[in-house]
């Protein structure tokens, strides 16, 4: 699809690409804290040892019916459990990663009452329409919250050109509206207006800038990232607008349950997910955020069928801290018709030639290097694909915490030691004591990792040789050593997906077209 013409708007004038004028940032370095004495490292598993038991303990106390969401730690810690610099993370746990159109505004509408009881910025429009027939439905005015939000209503338009339909999510660093497109014939798209916070909106710039990289490297939107139609400076509100999609695959799989997708649908979205990636890469850039809220449908419509003998192999492979009664319910199943997928949320993307932060990606879904804080490239992406492909394909995070050391602790469980050569080379040495992990398993939180998490081949459900592909690819994928992970040019290789590669273009899943417009 061609890269349409922008709308220059008053307030955005000549400035030209963001690339001139927004990459100089500055970035403090945390310091690394100093090794521990033996009494330090004792008194240190005690506090832990203590707080463990608090957490599992309130964790159990819960109903099984509430248990599956707090698998997932509530969203929160999930979402939030990641160190941005750029904006202080510039999506919230209160914003639904979606640009699910079905969405109804009735929560926005409640609130305008209470907000008229905060101050407002007022500044009064530059942008009026010349025409009477539209005037009534645009703003005279244009008002902020007192958190920053612009304040709008379904029917009001901006630049002349995108009239607002419903409000699709929302969270600290603005919305994300639906809105019809009057100067792309009518289509349909999900436009993100940024608050009008300087921090909020250089996170926005910055993003700006990676998709008109991608915009231009990729104009046709052959390789699988959200395409950016247009930007504008609305009053102070940056808003950027995008092709309108789904459902996040991990909405998808919370809103059924937790239930895995089938191993051939895993395969459809791996591949789209590797082709896009090794886009970036090629490109000279790390997307460093990748995780199933970041990975959206183009069209989350879907079946209901029922499998049983899912239903069985689900009930035994659950972890127990699910909850027995949640595994043996019968549910129907949903099942997506297109597995068609784009990768989204450039905000933290990184150009090789840029400064690298310490710490990058969503816990769950961080590599060793970050974490251990021994430089990071874009092996770390393919690290995170690893865990993602993982929990499509069993339904749950493979390393669910929020700890450092447990994380670490979790991944030796899971995949063996650490290599030594990082355990010499690190900073972190308060992790470690005579070359090995500090971790007792003798704690609650050493009873938690050892009742849960179990060596990586022991999750597969089936004996067929494709599930043995799978593995064989995530492990390759979730090497320790970035120099030696799989790059995704061999992954795309690998014969996991060989019977795509044997497939005529139109029998794939994702070649599918889409109306924009729906």
């Amino acid at each position: 699809m061609p890269h349409p013409r922008r709308y220059h708007s008053s307030e955005r004038g000549s400035r030209g690409s963001y690339h001139e004028h927004y990459r100089s940032r500055k970035h403090k370095r945390r310091r690394s804290r100093s090794w521990s004495s033996s009494s330090d490292r004792t008194r240190r598993r005690r506090q832990e040892d203590s707080y463990h038991v608090r957490s599992r303990s309130s964790y159990d106390d819960r109903s099984s019916d509430r248990r599956p969401y707090d698998r997932r730690y509530c969203g929160s810690y999930r979402r939030n459990d990641y160190s941005r610099e750029r904006g202080d993370a510039y999506y919230d746990a209160d914003y639904r990663h979606s640009y699910e159109y079905h969405r109804e505004n009735s929560s926005y509408r409640s609130q305008r009452s209470s907000r008229r009881k905060h101050r407002r910025r007022r500044r009064h429009s530059r942008t009026f329409s010349r025409s009477s027939s539209h005037s009534s439905r645009r703003a005279k005015s244009v008002e902020d919250d007192a958190e920053g939000h612009l304040i709008y209503h379904v029917g009001d338009w901006l630049q002349e050109r995108y009239e607002i339909v419903s409000t699709l999510g929302e969270g600290t660093f603005g919305r994300v509206v639906q809105c019809v497109d009057h100067r792309r014939g009518g289509a349909r798209v999900a436009l993100k207006i940024i608050k009008n916070v300087e921090k909020y909106k250089e996170a926005a710039r910055l993003e700006i800038n990676v998709l008109e990289k991608i915009n231009e490297k990729d104009p046709d939107n052959k390789n699988l990232c959200v395409q950016m139609f247009d930007w504008f400076d609305y009053h102070g509100h940056m808003c950027i607008s995008f092709e309108l999609l789904g459902l996040s695959t991990f909405d998808f799989l919370k809103d059924n349950n937790y239930l895995p997708y089938p191993i051939h649908q895993v395969r459809h979205m791996a591949v789209q997910l590797c082709q896009a990636v090794k886009f970036l890469h090629d490109n000279k850039l790390t997307h460093t955020d990748l995780k199933p809220e970041n990975i959206l449908f183009v069209n989350s419509d879907y079946e209901l069928t029922y499998n049983l003998e899912k239903h069985s192999a689900l009930r035994q492979e659950t972890p127990a801290c699910v909850g027995a009664g949640w595994r043996s319910q019968k549910r129907d199943e949903r099942s997506v018709k297109s597995t068609a997928v784009r990768v989204v949320d450039f905000g933290s993307a990184t150009f090789d030639h840029e400064h690298h932060s310490t710490i990058v990606s969503t816990r769950h879904y961080r590599a060793p290097e970050v974490i251990l804080e021994l430089g990071w490239s874009q092996p770390c992406d393919v690290w995170s694909i690893g865990c993602i492909v993982f929990e499509y394909y069993v339904g749950f995070t493979l390393f669910q915490t929020h700890d450092n050391r447990e994380h670490l602790a979790m991944m030796e469980r899971i995949l063996g030691p650490i290599p030594s050569r990082m355990i010499r080379k690190t900073r972190k040495q308060k992790y470690f004591y005579r070359g090995r992990l500090d971790w007792d398993e003798n704690t609650s939180a050493g009873r938690y990792v050892r009742e849960n998490c179990k060596p990586l081949r022991r999750y597969l459900t089936s004996e067929a040789e494709e599930h043995h592909q799978l593995f064989d690819l995530i492990e390759s994928m979730l090497e320790y050593e970035p120099a030696k992970r799989l790059t995704l040019g061999e992954a795309l290789q690998h014969p996991f997906f060989a019977r795509l590669r044997a497939e005529p273009p139109g029998a794939k899943l994702w070649d599918s077209s889409r109306d924009i417009s729906r």
